[in-house]
């Protein structure tokens, strides 16, 4: 195994991911580890998608979404995958500008029901 390869232990606890996480991804064809009889090694290229899956599903991407992203680069190449992600970044950050109003609408509410409730309460 050359030294730019990761096993699959070594990928989970670089990543921190469980070993599921890692099937799973594998499985849903994200990653494509070279295999060696049942032994997986990762290089950089599985490096490099792993860390922008987990950005990607830390920003509320869905997997499908980074799916479709990756993909880009691989058939069109970065310019073409840098501008649709910068598409995709701007209708991400609508959508959780149009979450926070409503979670915010929503604790002030809250805040609004409590201090009601209180005050009758301790009258």
């Amino acid at each position: 195994m050359p030294e730019s390869q990761l096993t699959f232990k070594e990928m989970c606890a670089k990543f921190d991911v469980t070993p599921r996480t890692l099937r799973y991804y594998e499985y849903i064809e994200l990653l494509s580890p070279e295999r060696d009889g049942r032994s997986r090694y990762y290089g950089p290229r599985e490096v490099a998608r792993l860390t922008l899956i987990l950005r990607g599903r830390r920003w509320g991407f869905a997997l499908e979404e980074i799916r479709q992203w990756l993909e880009i680069y691989e058939e069109e190449g970065t310019e073409a995958q840098m501008r649709n992600w910068v598409e995709m970044a701007d209708q991400k950050l609508e959508e959780l500008e149009r979450q926070r109003a409503q979670l915010e609408k929503a604790m002030k509410e809250l805040r609004d029901t409590r201090d009601e409730v209180a005050r009758n309460f301790t009258s």
